[in-house]
């Protein structure tokens, strides 16, 4: 095991991964920009180390100053948490260069999974579901018009090396196919300076669920059930719950074992999400692979009871995995909502500034991730979730009772929050009989209009 891991980012996912390190006795050196300086994981760590400005690229993104900051403190390995350099190749790459553990899979594996097209490739001849659509990226605006004729309207353009919900575009017809392949180029250049696209068939409908997935480096790959992460606003998730509502056994099973054979085909290990879209035939269909932890890993957490991040730093060490897939165990239902500074009425606009008064709800099966505390300041240069509350029940019902009594109970004073959304979206008769899909918010919203 580590004596000392640095951990490479900020907020929740920073103070969660200290936990875990508390957990395994491993000594953990917190990273923070100026902006952070009275940050919680800069407070609680072992020890910090200022590695730059507010702005990302000067601090949270740049890879030297991260590789020089654990060369300094002797930290053995980094763990990226979630954002920033988690999914960066090259990073993985300067890590194992300078001698350092990068918590996360290798550079090669990263490589091969983060351009979503080549990836979508490599499932494909592992004998994995995928979206029909183009194979590999789209050359011209002629072969765009050709593949996309073949898939047959609506279509996606999506960016290869995206992420976020950027450099998405839909198009319901031929007229708009070169206007909409050419905006999902530009806003792919600028956000991940690679213009590459690739065209897939629109699932109308579809509900996203992805498998969690972990191995270690002796060849011993699980998974961990199933998230369901449909409800979403702009392709970014607002509320995530485990198991999925329309995911039967037998569904699960089909899936975690495609899940499997994929990570195995790539060679991975580590932790790992398999994104599926699930359709109205419950028929589903590989949509890209996340190499790291995701931001509701916890439910999965509270679902099966292994912790995730702690079995990430044992499997960087070597170790191998504590339980074999025979020793999967799924109680209850977990729900996870993310809880934001924004202002819905507002069309989401981030709320930066101090938080007066904070009240968070506790009991059995309430657990609160967050690095928020009274008197914090949330500045305007990061992503503006500010904690995670995740609730676990016997079963789905009582998981949706839970959430609504602990959203009632949470308060933040001084800044603006979704808390209020949340708990409106938990009411609403279509969740509560799972009968929502990736396109509901967005209708939802529309109507409210």
């Amino acid at each position: 095991m580590f004596k000392k891991i640095l951990i490479a980012n900020r907020g929740e996912i920073a103070v969660r991964i200290i936990r875990a390190c508390r957990e395994l006795g491993v000594r953990c050196v917190a990273v923070y920009s100026t902006a952070d300086k009275d940050s919680l994981h800069a407070q609680i760590a072992d020890e910090a180390v200022c590695i730059g400005p507010p702005a990302t690229k000067d601090s949270y993104l740049n890879m030297n100053a991260v590789i020089q900051a654990a060369v300094n403190v002797g930290a053995e390995a980094i763990h990226p948490g979630f954002g920033f350099l988690s999914e960066n190749a090259e990073f993985a790459r300067l890590c194992e260069k300078s001698g350092i553990v990068f918590i996360g899979p290798s550079y090669k594996s990263i490589e091969m999974l983060g351009d979503k097209a080549a990836a979508k490739e490599t499932m494909a001849a592992a004998g994995v579901p995928v979206i029909p659509g183009s194979k590999g990226a789209v050359k011209n605006i002629s072969d765009a018009k050709e593949i996309a004729e073949k898939c047959g309207y609506p279509i996606l353009v999506k960016a290869s090396a995206g992420g976020g919900g950027r450099g998405i575009r839909r198009v319901d017809s031929p007229d708009d196919l070169e206007a909409q392949v050419t905006a999902a180029q530009q806003e792919a250049l600028a956000f991940f300076g690679d213009d590459t696209v690739y065209i897939e068939k629109f699932l109308v409908n579809p509900h996203h669920v992805e498998i969690q997935i972990m191995a270690d480096k002796m060849g011993n790959t699980i998974y961990l059930g199933e998230r369901d992460c449909s409800m979403q606003r702009r392709n970014q998730k607002i509320l995530e719950e485990c198991p999925s509502p329309v995911v039967s056994p037998e569904l699960r099973e089909k899936m975690g074992k495609a899940a499997v054979t994929a990570a195995k085909e790539c060679g991975y290990f580590n932790a790992g999400t398999i994104e599926f879209l699930v359709d109205e035939n419950r028929d589903f269909y590989f949509m890209e692979m996340n190499t790291r932890i995701q931001v509701e890993h916890p439910i999965t957490e509270e679902v099966t009871g292994f912790d995730l991040v702690k079995a990430q730093i044992e499997v960087a060490s070597g170790l191998p995995l504590r339980i074999k897939q025979e020793d999967v165990r799924m109680t209850g239902h977990a729900i996870e909502c993310r809880i934001n500074a924004e202002n819905p009425n507002l069309n989401f606009r981030p709320s930066p500034g101090t938080i007066n008064a904070l009240y968070v709800p506790g009991g059995p099966g309430i657990r609160i991730d967050s690095a928020v505390y009274q008197g914090y300041t949330i500045t305007p240069y990061y992503d503006s979730m500010i904690g995670k509350l995740i609730v676990h029940g016997a079963d789905r019902d009582e998981a949706i009772r839970k959430m609504r009594w602990a959203l009632s109970e949470f308060i933040v004073d001084g800044v603006d929050t979704n808390i209020d959304f949340q708990l409106e979206i938990i009411k609403l008769p279509e969740f509560m009989e799972g009968n929502y899909d990736n396109g509901f918010l967005t209708r939802y919203m529309a109507d409210k209009k």
